[in-house]
C-alpha cells in the first residue's frame, strides 16, 4: 500500500483540510437546564489514527497505513514528505489550540504533543559546603534556650 498514485498524494492535503473542517464544526446534542435539547459546538482534536483508519476510508474510500504515513514523513521523496509534514503541522496546531483554549485533551497533549505540567526548578544550594559543629554536653539546656531556630 506504499505505492500510491500522484493524485492520492496531491489530494491528501485537501482531504486533511476537509477532516479539519469536520473537527472544527463538530456539534453534539446537550440538554439545557430547562430540559431543552440543543446542538452545542465542540471542536475535536484531529488525530492521524482517526484520519487514516476511519475518516479517509469512510469518506474517500482510500487510505494509507500509519507505517506508510510515517515512512513518507521521513521520505526523500519531497512530494510525500512535504505533504505529510504540512498535514502533521496542521493537526498539531489545531490540537494545541484546542487544548490551550478549551481545557480539554490534557492526556492527548501530554502523550502526543509532548506537553508537560512539570515546573522546572533549579536548586541553587547544590555543592555548597555546610559546616555544622556538634557539641556534646551533659549539662541541661536552660529554659530560654529550648527553642532553637536555624536560619
Amino acid at each position: 500500500m506504499n505505492s500510491k498514485s500522484e493524485d492520492f498524494i496531491k489530494n491528501l492535503p485537501i482531504w486533511a483540510d476537509e477532516y479539519i473542517d469536520v473537527c472544527l464544526n463538530h456539534t453534539k446534542e446537550v440538554a439545557t437546564g430547562s430540559g431543552k435539547i440543543v446542538n452545542q459546538r465542540e471542536r475535536h482534536i484531529p488525530t492521524i489514527a482517526f484520519f487514516l483508519n476511519i475518516w479517509l476510508p469512510f469518506n474517500k474510500k482510500d487510505t494509507i497505513s500509519r507505517d506508510t504515513y510515517y515512512t513518507w514523513l521521513k521520505s526523500e521523496n519531497e512530494a510525500k514528505s512535504d505533504t505529510i509534514k504540512k498535514i502533521d503541522d496542521k493537526f498539531n496546531s489545531l490540537a494545541v489550540d484546542i487544548v490551550a483554549n478549551e481545557g480539554k485533551g490534557i492526556f492527548y497533549a501530554k502523550n502526543k504533543l509532548g506537553m508537560t505540567d512539570r515546573v522546572e526548578s533549579k536548586n541553587e544550594n547544590l555543592n555548597k559546603n555546610i559546616q555544622v559543629e556538634v557539641i556534646k554536653s551533659d549539662a541541661p539546656i536552660a529554659n530560654n534556650e529550648k527553642d532553637i531556630t536555624l536560619d
